[in-house]
């Protein structure tokens, strides 16, 4: 179960700046210590030792996809990228079946309209806290008609939580 949070643009981006900047620094010294062990350890003095550079900096790789999987993942300072992450997941899974949930709700399935609006409430957040407002005229006019018609039919429009299963009640109704 993914649920919507609050959060302020301006310190969310300055938060994953700062992630991202760590995350970095934290590679290029494992790849450069891991680059440097390697040819101290295997290398040739004055030889070709790019096979062992190149070595360490894939070891420095997969350290760091270990690290982040591991370490990194659930550290406050992290919070902010893990959050924006598991939200534009939780988006392409509902676009992955878009076409069966817009079937579904020209049908008035209210799961189908519930994945709708976390879809349109999710998708606004993003455009928010990634700065993009180029689509956003369009879907604030979706979101407003969709509202509108959740309203009609009285289903509760605050969809700020979404649930794995509507996705499969998705699939298997188009079946």
């Amino acid at each position: 179960m993914f649920e919507i949070q609050p959060m302020n643009a301006d310190v969310y981006r300055q938060q994953t700046r700062r992630s991202t900047l760590i995350i970095a620094l934290i590679f290029l010294a494992l790849a450069m210590v891991l680059s440097t062990a390697a040819v101290a350890l295997f290398g040739e003095p004055g030889g070709d030792n790019l096979r062992f550079n190149v070595g360490g900096v894939f070891v420095a790789v997969l350290l760091m996809a270990a690290l982040m999987r591991k370490v990194f993942w659930t550290q406050a300072w992290m919070a902010p990228a893990v959050y924006s992450w598991r939200l534009k997941r939780s988006l392409m899974a509902i676009t992955n079946v878009m076409h069966h949930v817009k079937t579904a709700v020209e049908a008035g399935d209210p799961t189908a309209m519930k994945l709708l609006r976390f879809y349109h409430l999710g998708l606004n957040q993003m455009h928010q806290l990634d700065g993009n407002s180029s689509d956003h005229g369009q879907l604030i006019r979706e979101m407003d008609e969709h509202k509108e018609r959740m309203e009609a039919l009285a289903i509760d429009i605050d969809q700020t939580r979404f649930d794995p299963a509507w996705i499969e009640a998705m699939k298997s109704a188009s079946r």
